[in-house]
């Protein structure tokens, strides 16, 4: 009986459960190889997740298995998180702690992308500086695999979408400097640096994709301000570039990849309901309601937006509904029979 695969993944993930998951894909089911299809709610505790605010989460959780007691490896740092939710390894063997790393020498020493030499402890959220620390680390900066470049390795199709840093560090020695820009890489980067000078470059194919889609093939930006002690900051969630990912996923890239045949495993970096609670402007100069206040649970229900729009697109495509793994980050749930 093929049964669908619904796993809450937390930020603390073992690399031989994500070497079980690829080697699976080598059995077809049903005569074809399994889809992955991850999401990562930045910033989403389990107690947030709801009937009215997070519905679709909610149902995830509640047709899995529940892992009550997962967590971070390192809460509120974005790119060690995601270097565990890469790659499977802790983090003493990403070196990846915090989201700035000291790297012995200025970061841009060789004069990748025309820069002069800059911090000895960048803020690695960026796609150059991504990018120059593969050059100056042998091509892969956390000196280990990642499960999208295993699943490449397998012969899958694969992109990752959302937050600019996590999104590139799931494959991250595709980050490969050249003429003060990047090589074409085999996985199809989306995120808040697409079309700009720090974006990392499309596919022909991918940008005429856009175009036909009625999507600009430039992110559109994150309109938030960010408040300050006399200014509050904003009253509304991420809704423009949120919704320009989940489109780029359910009009093109998951429409291209049902065209292409071939299995494939897409990761989305949702920064709600984070990047909200950071700048959220409904305690100027007190406690609460801090982050949970309305604009808070409003980046929590646009996430979850996000989430049905994209499975809405998965289960109405007979050749997806059946055949894709959904990995949810929060809690850890697992349906393998």
């Amino acid at each position: 009986m093929n049964r669908r695969l619904v796993w809450f993944v937390a930020a603390l993930v073992l690399w031989p459960v994500c070497k079980s998951i690829l080697s699976a894909q080598d059995k077809p089911v049903g005569g074809r190889t399994r889809n992955i299809v991850i999401f990562v709610f930045d910033g989403l505790r389990a107690g947030s997740v709801n009937s009215v605010d997070s519905p679709t989460m909610l149902w995830v959780r509640e047709h899995g298995v529940n892992f009550v007691n997962s967590h971070s490896l390192f809460p509120t740092f974005t790119t060690a998180n995601a270097s565990a939710i890469a790659t499977g390894h802790y983090l003493g063997d990403t070196g990846d702690f915090s989201n700035q790393i000291y790297i012995g020498h200025p970061v841009f020493l060789d004069g990748n992308f025309g820069r002069a030499a800059g911090s000895y402890a960048p803020y690695v959220e960026n796609n150059r500086v991504l990018g120059d620390l593969d050059a100056q680390f042998g091509g892969n900066y956390l000196n280990e695999e990642t499960l999208l470049a295993a699943a490449r390795r397998h012969g899958f199709n694969t992109a990752a979408v959302g937050k600019m840093g996590p999104v590139a560090i799931q494959d991250v020695s595709q980050l490969n400097p050249v003429n003060g820009g990047f090589a074409l890489p085999q996985t199809i980067f989306i995120d808040d640096g697409t079309g700009t000078p720090d974006g990392v470059p499309l596919p022909a194919e991918v940008s005429t994709a856009l175009t036909n889609a009625g999507l600009p093939t430039i992110t559109p930006i994150r309109a938030q301000p960010t408040g300050n002690n006399t200014t509050p900051g904003t009253k509304e969630p991420n809704y423009a570039q949120q919704a320009y990912f989940a489109d780029a996923i359910s009009k093109v890239i998951l429409p291209m990849f049902v065209k292409f045949g071939k299995p494939f495993a897409l990761l989305y970096w949702s920064r709600d309901p984070d990047g909200t609670q950071h700048f959220q402007g409904d305690s100027l100069n007190k406690l609460e309601p801090g982050i949970n206040g309305p604009t808070s649970k409003a980046a929590l229900k646009n996430a979850d937006n996000n989430l049905k729009q994209i499975l809405d697109y998965i289960n109405s495509d007979p050749q997806l509904a059946g055949n894709t793994d959904i990995f949810d980050r929060g809690s850890w749930v697992c349906d393998d029979q």
